[in-house]
Protein backbone atom coordinates (compact mmCIF):
# COMPACT_ATOMS: atom_id res chain seq x y z
CA UNK A 1 0.00 0.00 0.00
CA UNK A 2 1.59 3.70 -0.77
CA UNK A 3 -0.32 6.81 0.34
CA UNK A 4 0.45 10.13 -1.03
CA UNK A 5 -0.72 13.90 -0.75
CA UNK A 6 -0.32 16.55 -3.10
CA UNK A 7 -0.83 19.79 -0.93
CA UNK A 8 -1.07 21.79 -3.81
CA UNK A 9 -3.98 20.05 -5.24
CA UNK A 10 -5.08 18.82 -2.06
CA UNK A 11 -5.90 15.63 -3.45
CA UNK A 12 -5.30 11.89 -1.53
CA UNK A 13 -4.41 8.84 -3.23
CA UNK A 14 -3.77 5.73 -1.73
CA UNK A 15 -2.66 2.61 -3.56
CA UNK A 16 -2.98 -0.80 -2.73
CA UNK A 17 -2.29 -2.59 -5.98
CA UNK A 18 0.07 -2.20 -9.04
CA UNK A 19 -2.28 -3.66 -10.96
CA UNK A 20 -4.09 -1.76 -13.61
CA UNK A 21 -7.02 0.04 -13.33
CA UNK A 22 -10.03 -0.78 -15.57
CA UNK A 23 -12.96 1.15 -14.07
CA UNK A 24 -13.27 3.72 -11.95
CA UNK A 25 -16.26 4.31 -9.30
CA UNK A 26 -17.52 7.65 -8.22
CA UNK A 27 -18.49 7.67 -4.57
CA UNK A 28 -19.95 11.56 -4.26
CA UNK A 29 -18.13 14.18 -6.43
CA UNK A 30 -14.96 13.87 -4.53
CA UNK A 31 -14.14 10.14 -3.51
CA UNK A 32 -13.00 7.59 -6.82
CA UNK A 33 -12.37 4.24 -6.53
CA UNK A 34 -10.17 2.46 -9.44
CA UNK A 35 -10.97 -1.05 -9.56
CA UNK A 36 -8.29 -3.71 -10.76
CA UNK A 37 -9.15 -6.99 -12.49
CA UNK A 38 -9.29 -8.73 -8.71
CA UNK A 39 -10.88 -5.91 -6.69
CA UNK A 40 -9.99 -2.53 -5.23
CA UNK A 41 -6.79 -1.42 -6.80
CA UNK A 42 -7.12 2.72 -5.51
CA UNK A 43 -8.54 5.36 -3.79
CA UNK A 44 -8.47 9.09 -4.84
CA UNK A 45 -10.25 11.62 -2.37
CA UNK A 46 -10.24 15.41 -3.75
CA UNK A 47 -11.12 18.47 -1.77
CA UNK A 48 -9.06 16.06 0.78
CA UNK A 49 -8.02 18.34 4.05
CA UNK A 50 -10.55 20.98 3.35
CA UNK A 51 -13.13 18.45 3.67
CA UNK A 52 -11.67 16.76 6.98
CA UNK A 53 -10.59 13.36 5.36
CA UNK A 54 -6.65 14.76 6.55
CA UNK A 55 -5.31 14.01 9.02
CA UNK A 56 -5.47 10.72 8.91
CA UNK A 57 -6.02 9.11 12.09
CA UNK A 58 -3.00 5.84 12.10
CA UNK A 59 0.34 5.66 13.47
CA UNK A 60 3.02 7.68 11.88
CA UNK A 61 4.89 3.93 11.12
CA UNK A 62 1.51 2.84 8.78
CA UNK A 63 1.07 5.99 6.75
CA UNK A 64 4.63 7.31 5.40
CA UNK A 65 3.08 10.04 3.19
CA UNK A 66 4.81 10.86 0.54
CA UNK A 67 3.97 14.72 -1.61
Amino acid sequence: MKISYDEKEDILFIRFSDERVVKDVSYGWNVTAGMTEHGLGQITVLDAEKDGVLPLEAPESLLKLHA
